[in-house]
């Protein structure tokens, strides 16, 4: 079965309030994760590409929401990284108003969710208020356990019950473990966005029938 060909990934636009954001096109995949968990470094990994999105050495330095348009098909969405310690009280309060404003006046528009968490350590407060809000608001975001080439290959099992575990997470949820150096979880992250979108092709045949 022919993958689609992903090459054609273009910056969209980035939005700061909730207001801007231009209505929903195609489905789009929301990548949730926490600052510096390597977030902008999965979308470019994903994408083959070296700097599509924005890395930044500074955490809680995405405080948009950023639309990547993907061969016009589908839309990779980067909301922006949570539980950066040093970021004050207000912009905190802004971007809690622009992360709910993303999920509940626009419930129909995320067709899936990619939580991402770093597989060596156990997930925080912030992670498990995250999927929870994600759960919440009606979908079931996939688990991406990235930097997985820096835990030897025996602790792998054990990392990732770990994490489903602390996220109590629904029953059949992928935990995939995600290297940026070795690509490893690569083909598998595709493989389920290719499933996700064939699901949500036939629903679009369906509506328009």
């Amino acid at each position: 079965e022919e993958r689609m060909n992903f090459q054609q990934a273009t910056f969209l636009a980035s939005y700061g309030t909730f207001s801007q954001l231009p209505p929903c096109k195609g489905m789009e995949i929301a990548f949730a994760g926490r600052s510096n968990v390597g977030k902008s470094t999965l979308i470019n990994g994903l994408m083959n590409r070296k700097s599509l999105a924005r890395t930044s050495s500074q955490p809680g330095k995405t405080q948009t929401v950023n639309f990547y348009n993907i061969n016009d098909l589908l839309y990779f969405v980067d909301l922006p990284g949570y539980g950066y310690a040093r970021v004050s009280q207000a912009e905190k309060e802004r971007w809690a108003k622009l992360m709910e404003s993303y999920f509940q006046e626009e419930a129909d528009r995320i067709t899936t969710g990619v939580l991402i968490v770093d597989i060596r350590h156990k997930p925080n407060q912030n992670d498990l208020q995250m999927y929870e809000w994600c759960t919440h608001y009606g979908f079931n975001p996939i688990i991406i356990a990235t930097k997985a080439d820096k835990i030897k290959r025996s602790q792998k099992a054990k990392q990732i019950k770990q994490i489903k575990e602390t996220l109590g997470v629904v029953e059949g949820t992928p935990v995939i473990p995600y290297s940026s150096m070795t690509k490893e979880g690569r083909e598998e992250i595709w493989e389920y966005i290719d499933m996700v979108y064939d699901g949500f092709m036939q629903e679009q045949d369906l509506q328009s029938e």
